[in-house]
């Protein structure tokens, strides 16, 4: 390797749950750092994630970013438990404006499956025509 490139070591899982332990017993971030020997904004970093998401597992991901967070996620939940006759699309829009990122019909239909929900509008009934009433009828 060149002298201007740095080798990326990741933490492994057991390190990252040793940290974790010993900032969950009130230790300082300065104090895990001098003990592992690792840099301070590593263990703060890891110590913000395991905050935010209760969970220190590197997440390995390839392909296309998400377009909607966790939090995303459970407001397309909650926004479709609250009106179930509201579209995707109805729910994209709302969703769109409470978070300013554009988000599709399709993304929230995604979401919808996940959640256990589906992204279909109830019908009630099948609209009847004068000639439908009238074979009925008969």
């Amino acid at each position: 390797m060149a002298n201007n490139q740095s080798v990326r070591r990741h933490l492994d899982a057991f390190t990252r749950g040793r940290i974790i332990g010993k900032l969950e017993e009130g230790r300082s971030v300065t104090s895990g750092t001098a003990e592992f020997g690792i840099a301070h904004s590593i263990v703060s970093r890891l110590w913000r994630q395991f905050q935010t998401t209760g969970t220190a597992i590197r997440g390995f991901r390839s392909g296309r970013p998400r377009g909607t967070t966790p939090a995303d996620d459970r407001y397309i939940v909650l926004q479709a438990r609250r009106n179930r006759r509201q579209t995707a699309g109805e729910i994209a829009r709302h969703t769109t404006q409470a978070t300013g990122r554009p988000i599709s019909r399709f993304t929230v239909a995604r979401r919808l499956y996940s959640g256990g929900l589906f992204a279909r509008r109830p019908v009630r009934c099948v609209p009847l025509t004068p000639a439908h009433r009238r074979r009925r009828s008969l």
